[in-house]
């Protein structure tokens, strides 16, 4: 898994991207749902019975295995749904939603502040961050469902071994660490956190610290997570919801200080098709209220660790919570 974190590109630059992505996201392709799904949890009397509705994702794990829950819980409430998971780029998918081309996909409530909306402080407090989202994508056409508790969001994490040595559980005691003894806090980056403002130098400046640059390694995301499970690097940048984190055994350290913008998962409809069909808010509710980073990390793990398909894990996941039955 992992996506470039085009939630954070600027504004300005997301805009004038639209057009290209939008075009070449081969949005008018899709192949329909074909599920064997009937109600368990949800669904029951299958309300959305005769919709035809249409679900987009992005085309990381975390984002297909979303996409294909989202679909699978349609499908066992009634509808016929068309699969456009997949979709490069956050801003192909959001376009899609948008203009109708598809009606629903878990997005972030980050992207949306940030990316989408153009503001550049994030809210701290998760619900408010959601609810500002919501007050001002209600105008595009776009309507957020309440969130969930998945927030896929950067973090630092050690080994085990490492943990063991140095005892840090918070990013403050890091800070505290990089005081007491320089040497012992290295990092593995990617050089996109190496330089943004809500990467690492907004962290050193959040926290009160100021690590050398000779004790910063820049590498790509992948091998971040292969280095530090070595114990090469101290710590290294994560993302929250990163099945690595748990197949690995790495302890991530607490944004105490809730420097990290949050990036809640929630469902996101197209305004139209939700006044159509406002029984998609009922079925999906109980779902999104499920996901949490642990839920997250088992699922991505499933496919990135385990090499299984995005949407059979989402299949399985609904099947075992009970959701729908496979018949």
């Amino acid at each position: 898994m992992r996506r470039t974190r085009a939630h954070a590109a600027p504004a300005a630059l997301a805009l004038a991207l639209v057009v290209t992505l939008v075009s070449s996201c081969g949005l008018t392709s899709g192949s329909p749902m074909t599920d064997d799904v009937s109600p368990g949890t949800i669904g029951r009397g299958e309300p959305l019975k005769g919709a035809d509705l249409t679900v987009a994702s992005k085309e990381f794990t975390e984002q297909l295995i979303l996409g294909a829950i989202m679909g699978i819980a349609f499908q066992a409430a009634g509808a016929q749904v068309l699969d456009r998971t997949g979709i490069q780029g956050s801003i192909g998918a959001r376009e899609a939603v948008k203009n109708g081309d598809a009606d629903a996909m878990y997005e972030y409530t980050g992207t949306g502040w940030i990316t989408y909306l153009g503001n550049s402080d994030p809210i701290p407090d998760p619900q408010k961050q959601w609810q500002a989202v919501h007050d001002a994508d209600l105008k595009n056409g776009v309507t957020w469902l309440p969130p969930s508790a998945l927030n896929n969001t950067y973090a630092l994490a050690m080994n085990q071994a490492n943990f063991k040595k140095y005892g840090t559980r918070t990013m403050s005691e890091v800070a505290a660490l990089s005081k007491s003894d320089p040497s012992a806090v290295t990092l593995c980056v990617e050089s996109e956190f190496a330089n943004r403002a809500d990467g690492l130098p907004g962290l050193e400046k959040a926290y009160g610290m100021s690590i050398p640059a000779k004790n910063i390694t820049q590498m790509d995301t992948g091998i971040i997570y292969t280095q530090v499970a070595k114990g090469s690097c101290t710590y290294g940048e994560v993302f929250t919801t990163d099945g690595r984190i748990k197949s690995m055994n790495l302890e991530v350290m607490k944004d105490d200080k809730k420097f990290f913008p949050n990036y809640n998962a929630a469902p996101v409809i197209n305004t139209k098709a939700l006044k159509k069909h406002p029984q998609i808010a009922e079925v999906i509710e109980p779902v999104t209220k499920r996901l949490n980073n642990t839920v997250a990390q088992e699922l991505n793990a499933k496919v990135d660790v385990q090499g299984q398909d995005p949407h059979e894990v989402a299949l399985d996941w609904m099947t075992a919570e009970g959701f729908v039955k496979q018949d």
